[in-house]
Order: structure tokens, then sequence, then C-alpha cells
């Protein structure tokens, strides 16, 4: 399918002569994402989720494009991951209007689609501005996995809350990935499902054992108060700040790269210390030398709807955790007993106190792996799965209704 124009695409998801649906019962068709974050940047959500429907058929995780500062053809790169995702990046040259863009990359993907025989796939948005290079394509299911309220987000592009809408449109599932996201946008989708962050229990749990020490960290004394993330504008630094000027006798581990806000605005007191990006087999070492782990999120737009995939994941490691308010946290973390939550630098700061000798408290422990023992991203997988399935089959039977009336109506 070579084209010159991108409206020669096939037409949308919502258009009424969308073909049947042709897979066994409870298999997939192809699985194509469209995301606003790298693949091998953080492993979180994405990642999970798409890795484990890799392990059934093909998926491929398409990211924004590179922009070249020199001509360049316009070409697309395939770089193949461990998890059985293709990761798909489009190569273009510099000076392009946006419309150029979204055209020259709907024209790559229609012609990977054809070479590569995905005829019948799934659309799965992670941003709702890849509309514009996808929208002229006919999937057979689309799902907006919505976990982020990303208009609020630091540097959001323009005429994000539009597209949303029209995703909302086109959309035949919508996936939130918290509570407090889920209540905003069930007004907005008829068939909206909250999924809250989950756990890869058997991965943090190595935290539980004996572990060297990396050596970055070693030579850190304790106690270590740690937090693992993404560092930006979501981080509350000054509380931060002040909880390291309050408790000089701690040590403050930070891991996660710094983006969206410079390395300027952050505190640099001795007993802090930036150890940067770690890859995600990295991280149960780390956790296995702090003594409490810390959600230092600042109360903001862009942490309004936000439910932090770290909380569960400290937790299995079998670190105590002190988080300030954020409500996925506190919903039903902070209202089990399960993490403390502290609004300010010296609530904080007795919380820390408090949480550096939960690890004796017997009861916490069994009640936090009681509550542990619910979740998984395997059973995430599953239940987003199943509904899914069951979306695809009523799709199929409705066509095949649609069809048997068309001819019914042709022979008379």
């Amino acid at each position: 399918m070579s084209l010159t124009d991108p409206a020669q695409v096939n037409s949308s998801a919502s258009d009424s002569t969308s073909p049947a649906l042709q897979t066994p019962s409870g298999s997939f068709p192809d699985l194509v994402c469209f995301a606003h974050l790298h693949w091998d940047f953080v492993w979180q959500r994405p990642q999970h989720l798409l890795s484990r429907f890799a392990q059934h058929g093909r998926v491929l995780y398409v990211e924004d494009p590179f922009v070249h500062p020199d001509q360049v053809e316009p070409h697309l790169e395939i770089k193949e991951r461990q998890s059985g995702v293709k990761v798909v990046v489009a190569h273009l040259p510099f000076g392009l209007t946006w419309q150029d863009s979204d055209a020259a990359q709907t024209k790559l993907l229609a012609e990977y689609f054809e070479k590569e025989n995905f005829k019948q796939y799934i659309f799965w948005y992670y941003t709702p501005m890849a509309l514009n290079k996808s929208r002229d394509f006919q999937p057979v299911l689309t799902i907006y996995d919505c976990m982020d309220e990303l208009a609020s987000f630091k540097f959001a592009p323009d005429g994000l809350r539009e597209r949303e809408q029209e995703l909302f449109k086109k959309a035949d599932l919508v996936f939130t990935g918290g509570y407090t996201i889920y209540e905003s946008k069930k007004l907005q989708h008829p068939d909206a499902h909250p999924f809250p962050s989950s756990i890869d229990k058997d991965h943090f749990g190595l935290a539980r054992q004996p572990m060297d020490d990396p050596a970055d960290q070693a030579g850190i004394a304790h106690p270590r108060i740690g937090f693992f993330g993404v560092v930006d504008e979501r981080l509350d630094i000054e509380l931060l700040r002040q909880l390291a000027t309050n408790h000089p006798e701690w040590q403050f581990v930070i891991i996660g790269p710094v983006v969206k806000i410079s390395d300027d605005q952050l505190p640099r007191q001795k007993n802090i210390h930036y150890l940067g990006g770690k890859n995600y087999l990295e991280l149960p070492s780390y956790l296995h030398g702090w003594d409490v782990a810390t959600l230092l999120f600042a109360d903001n737009e862009s942490t309004k709807y936000i439910s932090p995939t770290k909380t569960p994941e400290y937790l299995a490691a079998g670190r105590p955790v002190v988080s300030t308010p954020i409500r996925d946290v506190v919903r039903p973390y902070g209202d089990l007993n399960l993490v403390q939550i502290a609004a300010n630098a010296d609530d904080f700061g007795r919380a820390i106190e408090k949480a550096l000798v939960q690890t004796q408290d017997a009861d916490w422990r069994r009640r936090t792996d009681e509550y542990l023992a619910t979740i998984s991203w395997d059973l995430t997988w599953q239940q987003m799965r199943d509904l899914m399935l069951a979306r695809l089959q009523a799709k199929s039977t409705n066509a095949a209704t649609e069809t048997a009336d068309s001819s019914l109506v042709s022979a008379s």
C-alpha cells in the first residue's frame, strides 16, 4: 500500500464498513500502541502490559518521530526488544510542518502494515496526539489506556484536550491508570474501567533477600530514605530540601532521570544523593539497602490524577513507605494503614521516624502481604484481555448480523 495521500488509508474505526473480526476465539489480532513515552526510558505501565500482550501476538510500539537536523529520506526504524515488542520510530527531516510530519508518518505506517501483513489490528493509545497520524486507519478495536492527565503536565502540547475528546468518540474501551482519573474519565466515555498501578511481586520481592549493595550506594550511610522515579515537576523539591535540612542524620537517595526541570532547581545538601536513572532490573538491589521508601510528590495539577506504580513496588520489596497525600495512595494504602501519609515537612519527618521501626511490626508485614496478594500485572493484563475479547466478539457478532440482514433485504 504505497500512499501519496494519507486520505487514501482505510477509513476510521467508527466507519460502519469496518470488516468483521476473523480471529479464533480467545486469540488477538495484532496490537499497535501509540505512545508519548520512549520504550527504553523507564520501565512502567506500558512495558508491563504490552510485554504481556506480546506473548500472544505481534505488538508494535510506535513512538514520536525522530527529527534530524539535516535532510533525510523519511523512513521507519524497527527495534526489536527482548520482550517481543517491536519499537517503531519514524525518522524525518527538519523543517516539516506538523501536517506534513503526520502525513509522512501515516504513509510510512501504511507501507509497513502492507509489507508485514497487518490487516486486522487493535489500536492502543497512550497519547491522543497520535490521532493526527493514525485516524485514517481502520482498527478492529480501539483502546485508550489513560494512565495520566497529560494536559496537566508541563509542556503539554496544544490541542491535547481536543484530541482526547476525539479519541473518546473513537475508543471502544477506556482504561484508566487509577481510580481518581477514572472518576473523571467515566463521565466522558460509557465503557471506562479503572486499572490502578500494579506490581511484579517476584521481581521486587528480590529486595527482601540478601543482596549486594550497588557500588554507587554502598558508601552512603544509614538511615537511608529513598525515592525512585522520574525527577520532574511532580517531585516536591521543597519538601525534599526541608527534610534534608531538618534531618541531617538521614541520607536521602534519589534514583531517576531528571527531565523537564533544571538540575539547578534541585536541592544540594550533603545528605542528598542523586544516583541518576537505573535499569529496572537493578531497582531491587537499591531498595534492599533502603530503610524507608518515599513518594515525595508535590500537590499540583500534574499529580492530581496520578496512581504511582512505585507504591506497591516499595511494599513488595518490604520497605515501609511514607507518602504525600496523593489520592490514589491515600485510597487504598493510607486507608488500610499500609502507607503513612503526611502533607508537610514536619509531619513527613515524624512519619519517617515511625517508618524506621516499622519493619519490626509483624502485623503490618502480614496485612501488607495480604493486600499485595490481590494485585499483579498478570491479573491486570488478564482482566483487560477479557474485556477486549468480549468487545471483539460482540463487534464480530454485530457485523455478522448486519451482513445477514443486508442479504435478506437484497434477496427480497
